[in-house]
């Protein structure tokens, strides 16, 4: 569920300010991993009052209007440049408003648990595209590895031994393309917007705005007015938008700034978790043996994925 846009593999350092007392990071991170895993819940409600793309769009306005609230407080402004502006249009759409679509409608004939495990197999699509994209991110054998066993997971979560029996083709492949959406949108902004000297909460903030606009452009197309307004699953894209992509975004933002990109993304490997117990607890979804232990198998091979060779060193000199 990540929507930060991260030009560079450089974590970006704020100007000097007086020091402020922070919530502990363990907290903060435990916050975001609940948010995330809670969001596929919410996306679950918000359907069942509205249509696919009116909740994407309501989310999209409710996080940008934190962002921007954000960036008002800290005196951020939005990037400059044509350039800029666009490749974020491009980054907007594999980011936030083709992969929040497609989660939105995955969920129409799929439970928000399958919704989180798909998810969790962002990593796993990112190494395999980075293999052929980027030439400096070369394959181990323990990434090789844990390639095959996230997708074997995969096969296990859909019960692929029973030719995928009682599974919605159509929900599942949705789900799966907007877990491919967000790496093929981090290879894109690493390879068009490194070094561009914004912030990483201003090229957000910026990203939020141009996804929401998107979104405005095509909802009227395809949808038509509600005929009544549910306030359930209005709270649901309402709590969606400010904590799943608003709040979530600064405190992914802070986390990375203060413990680094490696340990931040850590919580890819909590959101399955919390949106299956999630799904199960409170909207009673069903739950067979084969989706945590495949669950579990993609999170495992999806944590070798990220493993990294250690660097040579250098032979001493004689």
């Amino acid at each position: 569920m990540s929507t930060v846009t991260t030009p560079s593999g450089r974590v970006a350092t704020a100007p000097s300010a007086p020091a402020r007392r922070r919530l502990d990071w363990r907290l903060r991170f435990a916050a975001l991993s609940l948010i995330w895993g809670f969001s596929f819940l919410l996306i679950k409600v918000g359907t069942e009052g509205y249509a696919p793309f009116q909740v994407t769009l309501g989310r999209l306005v409710f996080g940008t209007v934190v962002l921007a609230a954000a960036m008002a407080i800290r005196r951020e402004r939005l990037p400059r440049g044509a350039r800029v502006w666009k490749h974020l249009t491009v980054a907007a759409f594999l980011l936030n408003a083709l992969p929040f679509s497609l989660f939105a409608y995955a969920e129409l004939t799929i439970p928000s648990t399958l919704a989180g495990i798909c998810n969790a197999t962002s990593p796993l699509w990112g190494m395999a595209l980075s293999l052929v994209a980027l030439s400096e991110d070369r394959p181990t054998r323990v990434r090789v590895a844990g390639l095959g066993l996230g997708f074997l997971g995969v096969l296990t979560v859909l019960g692929a031994w029973q030719g995928f029996h009682g599974l919605d083709a159509t929900g599942t492949a949705l789900a799966l393309l907007a877990s491919l959406s967000y790496p093929i949108g981090w290879i894109y902004v690493r390879r068009t917007l490194a070094g561009t000297g914004h912030s990483h909460l201003s090229m957000t903030g910026a990203q939020l705005l141009l996804a929401t606009v998107q979104l405005a452009v095509v909802t009227p197309l395809f949808t038509t007015l509600p005929t009544r307004v549910s306030v359930v699953p209005l709270l649901a894209i309402a709590a969606l938008g400010a904590l799943g992509t608003g709040l979530a975004v600064l405190l992914q933002y802070g986390l990375v700034a203060e413990v680094g990109p490696t340990t931040a993304q850590m919580v890819t490997y909590f959101i399955p978790v919390i949106a299956t117990a999630a799904g199960v607890a409170l909207l009673g979804e069903t739950l067979s043996w084969s989706t945590p232990v495949g669950a579990l198998i993609v999170l495992t091979g999806a944590a070798l994925t990220q493993v990294r060779p250690k660097p040579r060193q250098a032979p001493p000199r004689p």
